[in-house]
């Protein structure tokens, strides 16, 4: 985890992203900032849809897009809103360790299995399902993905300011990821 960069003081966030949504975003949910009031959005959130992550930020302070492994690629129409009609200028991209999304291979009979028990598909059906959307939504190395991902979004909106991050399961905090 040499990748990650930590944020326990105000000193400690990035000189990039200082005096920003993002920085308040770290104060908020790391540092235990007071929380303010927000009439609107001041930045967009993208991150996993796993259950065991949740951010501490006020009410209205972000638009949250949840998606497995935070993977923005069939969402962007919502990236594009939160932009365009949100008046967003920061967007944040959270990645976390142990996401589902990495090694979706590896889940192949659980998720077949899962279906036919739990939905009622027959296992022709669920694997039909599984073979069809897996290699859409495998992100691989979940730091590796995010990475690609803010760079792929920061040539689609080059005005707009986006961060990686990384939020550790264990200890809930978020970290700057380190960008090569």
């Amino acid at each position: 985890m040499n990748r990650l960069i930590p944020v326990n003081t105000i000193e400690e966030i990035l000189p990039e992203y200082q005096n920003s949504p993002i920085s308040l975003l770290f104060e908020y949910h790391n540092l235990n900032r007071d929380f303010e009031n927000y009439d609107n959005a001041q930045l967009l959130v993208g991150m996993c849809m796993d259950n065991r992550k949740h951010l501490n930020i006020p009410d209205n302070f972000s638009f949250i897009i949840r998606t497995g492994g935070a993977n923005l690629r069939y969402s962007e129409f919502k990236v594009s809103y939160a932009i365009s009609v949100g008046s967003v200028k920061h967007i944040v991209l959270i990645a976390h360790n142990h996401c589902g999304m990495v090694n979706l291979i590896s889940r192949k009979d659980q998720f077949i299995q899962g279906l036919v028990s739990s939905s009622g598909w027959t296992e022709e059906q669920a694997t039909d399902h599984f073979m069809q959307y897996a290699p859409m939504f495998e992100i691989g190395n979940e730091i590796d993905f995010i990475l690609y991902e803010v760079k792929r979004l920061r040539q689609r909106y080059p005005k707009i300011i986006i961060a990686p991050l990384y939020y550790r399961v264990e200890d809930n905090k978020l970290y700057f990821l380190k960008e090569a």
